[in-house]
C-alpha cells in the first residue's frame, strides 16, 4: 500500500470505521497481505488514522457494563476480481470442503513441502460441526496418519471434548497450518499467511456456532492480536460473525498439567455458550 490513501478510499475506511463503532468495536489489527513485509506483532490500524478523516468517538457514558471484548482482523488488501472459489455455491458443506481439499492439492505453496513433511493434514470432523477446535500444526504422529491431534496431545482432547459431554466425531478439527514443520518448531509468519486461507475457507463452509483457538500461535493468527495467553483467555471474541474462545493448547497442557483446571473453565464457557449443562467437576 502506497504512503498515502486515495480521497475515495479515506472516505470509505472512515465509513467503515464509523460503522464499527457504532456496534461498540474500538479496537483494529493490520495483518499484512502475501508478499510484504513480515512483522512480529500486529500493526494497529490507529497507527495510520492520520491519513483518514476524523472519526467521531463514542460519547462518554456513566458507570455502565464494559462491553464484551472483541477483536476484528481487517485485511490491508482484498482482491475483489479474485475467481470464485470452487465451492461457492455448493451447499452440501461435506462436498464443499472436498473441493477446498482438490483445490489445496499436492501443496507445494510454501517451504514446508522440501522440509521432511510426509503429507497434508487438511482436518476431520463433522462438515455441519457446532463447534470448531482450531490448533497450530501437525505434529509427527499427525504427518504419519494424515489427521489431526491424533498423537498424545490428541488424546488430551478427545478426553477434553468428551469432558464436555460431545463426541470427537461431532466436532471439527483442523490447524492453522497443514504440514509439519521440522522438529515440530512454531510455524513461521509467512506460513501461516500462505496456509490459514484454505483454513479461512473450511471455517466459512462449517460456519461453526463456536470456534476455540487451541493455545497461542492459532489464537494470535486467527485474532491478529499479539498478547499474552493470560491476556487471551476469558473473552468471546468475534471471528467474521463466529464467536471464539481461547484456551491452552493441550500439548501445552500435557508439560504443566496444572493448568488443566484453567482449561476446563475456558471449556465451561464454550458449553454455556452452547446450551450444553455443565458438569461439576474439573477436565481429566
Amino acid at each position: 500500500m502506497s504512503g498515502s490513501l486515495d480521497p475515495q478510499l479515506k472516505r470509505t475506511l472512515a465509513e467503515r470505521i464509523r460503522f464499527y463503532h457504532e456496534l461498540g468495536i474500538y479496537d483494529f489489527y493490520r495483518r499484512e497481505t502475501a508478499g510484504a513485509a513480515a512483522s512480529e506483532t500486529a500493526e494497529p490500524v490507529a497507527t495510520r488514522r492520520a491519513e483518514l478523516p476524523p472519526v467521531p468517538q463514542p460519547e462518554q457514558r456513566g458507570e455502565m457494563t464494559p462491553a464484551p471484548r472483541i477483536a476484528v482482523a481487517i485485511p490491508v488488501e482484498e482482491d475483489l476480481f479474485a475467481p470464485p472459489k470452487p465451492e461457492a455455491g455448493v451447499t452440501d458443506p461435506a462436498r464443499a470442503l472436498r473441493l477446498i481439499r482438490e483445490d489445496l492439492g499436492d501443496c507445494t505453496r510454501c517451504r514446508l513441502h522440501k522440509q521432511g513433511r510426509k503429507q497434508i493434514v487438511f482436518g476431520v470432523g463433522s462438515p455441519k460441526a457446532e463447534l470448531m477446535f482450531i490448533g497450530e500444526a501437525p505434529g509427527a504422529d499427525e504427518d504419519e496418519q494424515g489427521e489431526p491431534f491424533v498423537g498424545r496431545a490428541g488424546q488430551l482432547l478427545n478426553n477434553m471434548i468428551k469432558a464436555m459431554g460431545i463426541r470427537r466425531e461431532d466436532v471439527y478439527i483442523a490447524n492453522i497450518i497443514k504440514c509439519r514443520p521440522p522438529n515440530n518448531r512454531t510455524p513461521e509468519r509467512d506460513e501461516c499467511d500462505t496456509c490459514s486461507p484454505f483454513l479461512m475457507r473450511q471455517i466459512a463452509v462449517i460456519n461453526p456456532k463456536v470456534i476455540v483457538a487451541l493455545g497461542a500461535v492459532a489464537a494470535k493468527t486467527l485474532l491478529a492480536i499479539n498478547a499474552s495467553m493470560a491476556e487471551l483467555r476469558g473473552h468471546w471474541y468475534d471471528f467474521r460473525g463466529t464467536r471464539l474462545a481461547v484456551t491452552y493448547h493441550p500439548a501445552f497442557l500435557l508439560r504443566d498439567p496444572r493448568q488443566k483446571k484453567e482449561a476446563w473453565k475456558d471449556l465451561q464457557m464454550v458449553m454455556q455458550e452452547l446450551g450444553l449443562p455443565v458438569p461439576a467437576r474439573t477436565s481429566e
